[in-house]
Parts: C-alpha cells; structure tokens; sequence
C-alpha cells in the first residue's frame, strides 16, 4: 500500500478509482455546453410546464396551453435532434425513451388542451349536443390531471438528464440507480403533498371525513404491499440485499395497516411518522462499501427520523390533534417535516455507488457533499413553495396579514371563502364551459 493510500485510510476517506483522473478529464470534456443544455432543458421541461400546470388547475387554460406548446415544441428537438451524450458520447436508452415519451405525450395534452379551451372545430360543432356537453365537464378535469403529470415526467427527464451526462446506471448499476431514484423520488413527493396540504387553505382547515393520516396510511400500505412481493426474486437465494428490502416492505404495510385502524373517524394518528422513523433507522444502518457513502446513508437516515419525529411533535403537542391551529395561520415549524422528507430524498438520490465514486474522485469529503446536496433541496423546496404561492394567486385567494400563507383570520367562514375562490375563478374562464376549480372538491366536504 503506498504513502498516499495508508494515509487515505488513517484519515477515514476512501481510495480514488484506478482511473480516476482519466475519467475526470473526459467527463470535464465539452460540459459547459453540456450543462448549458442541461439547464435549457430543466427551464423548458421542467420550470414551464409545472407554471403551466398551475395555471391549469386555476382555470386559466388560455395561458396554460400557450406555455405547453412552447414546452411541446422542444420536446420535439429534444426528441429528434439534441442529445445528453456521457463521457463516451452515447446516451443511455432510459433518457432517450423518455424524450421520445415526453414529445408524445405533450401532443396529448395539447389537444386536451385545445378541447378544453373550446377552439376545436369538432367540440364548436357539438357543443349543445350530449356528447358536447359530457365532453365540455370531463376535458377540464383531464386537462389538470394530465399537465400536473406531464410537468413530473419533466422533472423525472431532468434527473435522467444529468444522469446521461454522467455515464451512470449502465449494466450491474441499473438496479442500484432504479432503487435510489424512485425511492428517492417517492419521499420528495410526499414532502410536496405534505406541503400542500399544509399551504393549500381549503385542504389545511378541511372538514373531510378521513384525516391526512389515514390517506398516508393508505399509500404507505399500497407500498409496503408491493415492495413485500417484488423486491426478491423466487428463484434466487435469499441475498442481505433481499432482507434488508424486504423486510422495510413488511413494516410498511403493517404500519399502514395499523394507521389506517387508528385514523378512522377523521382521527389524526403517529403511524407515518413512526414508519418514517423506523425506515430513517433501518435504512441509515445499511453497510456501504465507501466510507463516504456510508456517511451519507447514515445522515439520510437521521433526517428521515428526524421528519418523523417533527410530524408527531406537530400533531401531538403543536396541533393537539386537531387538523390545524386555532388562528388559522400556519406555523413555523410545521414547515420542517415537509422540508425533511424533500431533503432525505434528494440524500438518497445522490447517494447511489457510482455518484458516491465521483465525489471520492474529485477529492471532496462527506460533509461537503451532503452540503451541496442540501442546498439543492433548499432550491427545491422553494420552487415548489413558489407554485403554490402562484396558484393561490391565480385563485384570486386575498389573504390578509403579513404572510401569503395566513388563512382565514378573523372568523372568516371557511366555505364562504372557497366558495368566493371558485366564483372569481370561474368569471376569468370561458362563459361556454363549466371549468370548476379542482379545490372545489372539497366544497362537498366542507358541508358535512
């Protein structure tokens, strides 16, 4: 063992790859016009659909639809033309899969689009017939669905992207890549829907039968069910790999199970924040074959625990079991449990083998690397603090005081509230059509 190497492991950090420097140098090849594309890219199918989408969602089609024909039209170059090539000027099959899919999918959801803005000649011609009637209710509806879609397979594109660029997940690495971006993927998706609930006004002072807890109870059944059955294959031996996995199912669908039990008759409950400690500490133990991604794991998992443990502090002590506070307003601190599930799963995306290697290459150190990453689901936090901000907005939701995420102080009536939401909203959309506001859903609920 030389000098350098004794002295790598004295200090606790790993050995650089045999081809380290050469595998720098050709990655460092061309990537500014690389990541100039990566950034386009990232503006145009990530950034503009999901504005898009929430023009959409407040009924604001006309603009909506001009923002995805302009995402469209990339999408086609991206398809046909432009390329994300790795270090070896090849781009994987997932990424250009994906583009082909996106420019497919973007001609479906502009002519559900044009449908729902009422330009098409078929739906003019029609309109005061039963099918033009049905058609003018379900094109909305359809329309919201799939831009909010269309604007995730963006933000799926964008992950793939810098992937591409990179020259990871080929051959013994796919799985690993699958495991850390979906599951990665899954917690930043529920620290978004956690948020939305939490911002969203009418969803946070919701009078619906079934708590928040038993809907997290639900999904976290549904993915313990599967994970039970398809993370071993029957006809391979049983491998650490399998049990680890395996055995997170098991606790998932029980958890879940017992959530759903204790949530009934609109009851919050602890169990998905207790799922959530219990997948922190599990997860946080898995060995890892470099120290640093060993570290990164292990801060993975202490976050993920530390969200568990802030939503059962929030529910239990801050909320008293009530679905929000008394004033209306929503705290400081109830933004941390959202946050924590974005950061834990922006650490497990980029704590996969082959993104752990680089950062050991390129001489950096764990802390300085979790840093970075943090800083990035900061950015992602906000962008998406951000949409929901512009669709309160466009929802022509004024909320007094000093913060945009204040509701209904001074008594206001909570149903005369989204009831006065869904009328500004519906004067700004096109007198032929019925395009109610998807927030007003809950209208029925709040009647119970």
């Amino acid at each position: 063992m030389t000098l350098a190497t004794g002295s790598a492991m004295d200090m606790g950090m790993d050995d650089k790859s045999p081809d380290a420097d050469d595998r720098l140098a050709s990655l460092r090849d061309r990537l500014a016009v690389k990541m100039v594309h990566w950034y386009f890219s990232l503006l145009i199918l990530t950034i503009l659909p999901a504005i898009a989408a929430c023009y959409a969602i407040a009924n604001r089609f006309r603009v909506s639809v001009s923002l995805q024909i302009v995402s469209g039209i990339y999408s086609v170059l991206e398809a046909l033309v432009l390329r994300f090539p790795d270090p070896d000027g090849h781009e994987n099959k997932t990424s250009r899969g994906t583009a082909w899919f996106l420019m497919f999918f973007y001609g479906l959801v502009l002519l559900n689009g044009t449908v729902t803005e009422g330009t098409n000649i078929f739906l003019a011609k029609f309109r005061d017939s039963s099918m033009g009637k049905y058609s003018s209710r379900l094109a909305p509806t359809t329309y919201k669905v799939i831009s909010v879609l269309i604007a995730e397979c963006g933000f799926v594109k964008s992950a793939m992207n810098m992937v591409a660029i990179l020259g990871f997940c080929y051959d013994d690495h796919i799985g690993q890549c699958n495991a850390h971006g979906i599951m990665g993927m899954s917690f930043i998706a529920y620290g978004w829907f956690m948020a939305t609930m939490l911002v969203i006004p009418w969803l946070r002072v919701s009078r619906h039968k079934h708590s928040q807890e038993w809907y997290d109870s639900l999904m976290i059944t549904a993915w313990g069910i599967v994970n039970t059955f398809t993370e071993h294959r029957p006809w391979e031996p049983w491998s650490h790999h399998d049990y680890q996995h395996t055995s997170m199912g098991i606790i998932f669908w029980a958890c879940g199970m017992l959530g759903i039990y204790l949530s009934r008759g609109n009851r919050r409950s602890l169990m998905p924040a207790l799922t959530l400690i219990f997948t922190g500490y599990a997860m946080g133990q898995h060995p890892q074959k470099l120290i640093l991604s060993e570290k990164v794991h292990t801060f993975f998992g202490l976050v993920l625990m530390f969200g568990g443990a802030i939503r059962i502090m929030e529910i239990s002590f801050l909320l008293h079991d009530k679905r929000s506070d008394p004033s209306g307003q929503v705290l400081s601190f109830q933004y941390l449990a959202p946050f924590a599930l974005v950061l834990a799963g922006t650490l497990f995306m980029g704590a996969n083998e082959e993104q752990v290697q680089l950062v050991v290459d390129m001489g950096a150190d764990h802390s300085a690397y979790i840093l970075i990453v943090a800083s990035t689901a900061c950015l992602v936090q906000l962008f998406y603090l951000l949409l929901l901000d512009l669709y309160l907005h466009l929802c022509g939701c004024s909320i007094s005081g000093t913060s945009p995420y204040q509701s209904l102080e001074g008594g206001q009536n909570l149903e005369d509230t989204t009831n006065s939401i869904s009328e500004n909203t519906a004067r700004q959309s096109d007198d032929h059509f019925e395009l109610d506001d998807l927030s007003s859903l809950d209208n029925d609920a709040t009647r119970l």
